[in-house]
């Protein structure tokens, strides 16, 4: 458990732990939830599919492809529950493979168009 404060900072990294130095990490989906088996219902996006969805989330540089590194404040959901769990789910990519999922940044659902 992390405990936190209203208003405080929370500061993530994620780690690799493989030895190849050709593969990197991207941050896809993270998730808030008071329910650690509910990431749907009750859920507040932190980033989902590489898009921002929380304006006090920013990452951080690391020189090193094997960490992804980020914070956002906890003043939108820690207000309304007292135990909040956070999900993430991150991609490995090869590094330098621009085609990969890991360079694409946001993907945002493309709109269908309805036929009458």
């Amino acid at each position: 458990p992390y405990y936190i404060d209203l208003n405080q900072d929370v500061y993530v990294q994620a780690s690799l732990h493989n030895s190849d130095q050709n593969l990197t990490i991207f941050v896809d989906t993270c998730v808030a939830s008071p329910d650690p088996h509910d990431f749907n219902s009750l859920a507040y996006d932190i980033i989902r599919n590489g898009c921002v969805r929380d304006s006090s989330y920013a990452t951080y540089y690391s020189p090193y492809g094997h960490f992804a590194r980020f914070k956002f404040n906890a003043f939108e959901f820690i207000s309304r529950h007292a135990l909040v769990y956070l999900q993430c789910e991150l991609v490995v990519c090869g590094l330098g493979d621009h085609s990969s999922r890991c360079y694409r940044g946001c993907i945002s659902r493309s709109k269908r168009e309805t036929s009458s």
